[in-house]
């Protein structure tokens, strides 16, 4: 690796196709391809890609490319459920199993899934009624 920081073997170019790839996927998914037709217009999925592409470059190759705030994004995003979370994770999945080699496609799976959990828990307690148990996981 030549960034000593970057946390598994993964090319920049990568990154952006698998991002490509997956949200062309996104587009033609009966759940989830609805939820994000209501906050990305036709016009501006080439952005989009762009800044979670960032994201990605900026979690695993440390390259200070993205500033953002996903918890609040999501949060703020009231047909984001939490279980649509499983669904995203299962078609990334797929998606990095498809085009990256076996050993970074793991890697970069073990990330998605951390990231994303994270971002489910998030919303569940955000969403969960104060006087409510608690949620136990």
């Amino acid at each position: 690796m030549s960034n000593p920081l970057q946390l598994f073997e993964i090319t920049p170019n990568q990154i952006t196709h698998v991002v490509t790839v997956f949200y062309a996927r996104i587009r033609q998914h009966p759940v989830l391809g609805p939820v994000f037709a209501n906050h990305i217009p036709d016009t501006d999925w080439p952005p989009h890609e762009d800044k979670i592409a960032r994201f990605w470059r900026n979690a695993i190759l440390k390259e200070r490319c993205y500033s953002g705030n996903p918890m609040r994004v999501h949060m703020a995003a009231p047909d984001v459920e939490p279980e649509h979370f499983a669904q995203w994770l299962a078609l990334f999945d797929e998606v990095l199993t498809a085009e990256l080699p076996a050993p970074t496609a793991r890697a970069f799976s073990a990330l998605a899934h951390r990231i994303g959990n994270g971002l489910r828990m998030g919303l569940e307690q955000v969403r969960h009624p104060k006087d409510a148990p608690p949620i136990l996981r």
